[in-house]
């Protein structure tokens, strides 16, 4: 294939995961039993987000401009090893491959396999030359470079296995958002997305907040109670019973709204049903310290992202700020 058939394919998928197709609708019923976190509301947002921000015709033909691809590209293999926290989350990485020319061989989590490989089988449908450029494997053997998404246990092993090749090993992120205290109720309720969607399970998902001493937390824990629904979930609900168990038990001090939990922590990884704060004494010292932390993905707020789009990265937004098509057409 070469670069004006991928992207032409690329665009129809956009299409396909954006429509009421029987078999897309089948396959994120069948996500959702292998996995409970994958309920059909966030499988449906994350196919929206990859159509809107990866797949429209004038975004992948900028993106393909500004690093001067072509097909003059010698094809390498590249494995890739898939996180399975939020559906789709390793497409963007697909993506940079499949666009770059190169090879690619997915070991994909058995917490997000059914919705990726449904995807490239349609897309192997439409051009069966996809086949040559995508296969899955459960193990990666003799690639010319890899590409590995864990925590930061599982990346001492990627080290270990992959250290001697070209590789991009990435290790637990999170994001974060800085308060003043003069957020409008629609900025706090975008905010809530920010912090909620995927049940808080993305590396993009809002897990600590920083605000002013004085900052008065009634405003957002009323905006989060757009998310109250979540009780109905189990999996979340057991999540969320058992941290306010522990911070009864100890004694901690603890906010909530029956719909999440605040405890003041200066960790920026929160578990889930709960959400972390810390104070400051000046916001732009904070926004720089956080600026150079290796553990934080994004930041939203003040002097960030705005309110509503930690979870809209564009084609250039690429995790841990690792320019991945750079990595890929530097092989």
């Amino acid at each position: 294939m070469n670069l004006q058939q991928r992207v032409e394919i690329l665009i129809e998928l956009g299409q396909y995961i954006s429509s009421q197709n029987e078999q897309w609708q089948g396959a994120k019923e069948r996500a959702e039993q292998y996995n409970h976190w994958f309920i059909s509301l966030f499988s449906n947002l994350a196919a929206q987000t990859i159509n809107t921000e990866f797949l429209q015709q004038h975004k992948l033909e900028q993106w393909i401009a500004h690093y001067h691809i072509d097909d003059n590209i010698q094809p390498k293999t590249v494995g890739i090893i898939m996180a399975g926290n939020i559906p789709l989350v390793g497409f963007h990485d697909f993506l940079c491959v499949f666009i770059s020319g190169h090879k690619q061989v997915c070991k994909l989590s058995s917490k997000d396999d059914v919705l990726f490989k449904h995807l490239v089988e349609k897309m192997i449908e439409w051009n069966p030359a996809v086949a040559d450029h995508v296969q899955f494997n459960s193990m990666l053997k003799d690639c010319d470079a890899y590409i590995a998404t864990g925590s930061n246990n599982s990346a001492r092993y990627f080290d270990y296995y992959f250290g001697r090749y070209p590789s991009v090993i990435r290790r637990n992120r999170t994001s974060v958002a800085i308060l003043t205290g003069n957020e409008t109720a629609e900025e706090l309720s975008l905010l809530a997305d920010d912090i909620m969607i995927y049940f808080g399970l993305g590396c993009r998902n809002v897990t600590q907040l920083y605000t002013p001493k004085d900052y008065d937390f009634v405003p957002l824990l009323t905006a989060l109670k757009k998310y109250s629904w979540f009780f109905t979930h189990h999996k979340y609900r057991n999540n969320y019973d058992y941290q306010l168990a522990i911070y009864l038990m100890n004694n901690k001090y603890y906010m909530t709204n029956d719909c999440i939990v605040l405890v003041e922590n200066s960790n920026p990884f929160s578990p889930i049903g709960t959400l972390h704060y810390s104070f400051y004494e000046n916001a732009d010292v904070v926004y720089r310290q956080l600026q150079n932390s290796e553990v934080v993905q994004a930041i939203v707020g003040a002097k960030g992202l705005a309110f509503g789009q930690a979870q809209q990265p564009s084609l250039m937004d690429y995790a841990d700020g690792v320019d991945v098509m750079a990595f890929l057409l530097g092989l």
